[in-house]
């Protein structure tokens, strides 16, 4: 065997013994600091060198002088690696304090702010991961109290309006018993449309409770808007006449899209009911389909005279009303709720706009594949 074969041979096994000594040691203490487990290492890289040192050393019969010298020149090595490793473990433990002191603020629920300085690359990411994740938070702490005002001002309206027409009946249903009512009809008819507006709201809130579960069944079909206008156009006639508000729906292209028709037909129902409410007589709600570069666009136009810019964003929110609408025959807030939740569970947007005089609900839908 060569004198190169030996040499290598001899320094292999003499680092090899020093890296499994450095493994065992590494295993021992891998739950302690990183500063720890770095200047291990930077003792392993040393100590294999001047295991293979001595063990070449002793194969070749040096002299004592020069194995002296060999093994200065080693331990001055691992002195500056040791302090080396030293240093560089604190830099990233007191790096790893400062990221974690600032993450606690999660737990606080404020936001995360990343440590000021340098830090390694994968520190610097992951401190840019958490500042992601903190900005996410924020927005759905944010949507959680908007969603929570919706909740407790539903509740408030449905209370307020349950209570009213509750009381009446009570009130008529005492005077049908204690036969002091001057016109028993009158009554028995009036109970009978108070007992269908309560039986709506209940509709609407078990409608809206399956679109907030995510349990609303569709059942698309291929339709054409214009059948589908004109048969919610012919549903809200009688309203509208009882209102005084003119209906026009000759702006609708015979455009095919694939939905439910039920549930579409309830979209359109609420739009024009919600119109036709608030424009006064002699008013016009106007009802539209074309197509456009994103879909196609349903929309209704009313003359309510405009909505308050800073209410635009709310208006969809589940139990928001005007604050012109805040008795009955206005309802509890949810039309516009489940407009928003039906026409999203068709891959769809609802949104609206103000216009001169009024303001306008579009509905986009994707257009039914050929």
């Amino acid at each position: 065997m060569s004198d190169n074969l030996l040499i290598a041979l001899f320094a292999f096994l003499g680092a090899a013994a020093a890296g499994l000594v450095g493994a065992c040691v590494l295993l021992l203490i891998r739950r302690r600091s990183l500063a720890l487990h770095l200047a291990v290492v930077a003792a392993v890289g040393v100590a294999a060198m001047l295991a293979g040192t001595l063990a070449v050393a002793r194969a070749m019969f040096l002299s004592a002088h020069d194995l002296k010298v060999v093994t200065t020149v080693v331990a001055m090595a691992a002195a500056v690696s040791l302090i080396t490793a030293l240093l560089l473990g604190r830099w990233v433990v007191a790096r790893s304090r400062a990221l974690a002191l600032a993450a606690r603020s999660f737990g606080d629920g404020g936001d995360f702010t990343s440590p000021r300085g340098p830090a390694a690359a994968e520190l610097a990411a992951l401190s840019r991961e958490l500042e992601a994740t903190s900005v996410k938070l924020a927005e759905s702490r944010e949507r959680e109290r908007a969603l929570e005002s919706s909740r407790r001002e539903l509740v408030a309206w449905i209370s307020h309006d349950l209570r009213t027409p509750l009381a009446g009946l009570r009130a008529m249903s005492e005077a049908l018993e204690d036969g002091v009512a001057t016109d028993p009809d009158r009554y028995l008819r009036q109970i009978r449309t108070e007992v269908e507006r309560l039986n709506g709201m209940v509709g609407d809130l078990f409608e809206l409770s399956r679109i907030h579960a995510g349990a609303l069944a569709l059942s698309p079909s291929r339709i054409s808007l214009y059948d589908l206008v004109g048969d919610a156009l012919s549903g809200a006639d009688a309203l509208a006449r009882e209102h005084g508000v003119r209906l026009v729906g000759d702006r609708v292209e015979p455009v095919p899209v694939e939905v439910d028709g039920k549930e579409m037909s309830r979209v359109l129902g609420n739009l024009l009911v919600n119109a036709i409410r608030r424009t006064p007589a002699d008013g016009t709600v106007a009802v539209a389909a074309e197509r456009s570069p994103e879909g196609v666009v349903l929309s209704v136009t009313d003359g309510c005279g405009g909505i308050p810019e800073e209410d635009l964003p709310r208006v969809f929110d589940t139990g928001w009303r005007g604050t012109h609408a805040r008795t009955p025959p206005a309802g509890a807030g949810l039309g516009l709720a489940i407009v928003r939740g039906i026409v999203e569970a068709h891959q769809g947007r609802a949104a609206v706009r103000n216009i001169p005089g009024g303001c306008r609900f579009e509905v986009t839908l994707p257009v039914a594949e050929a």
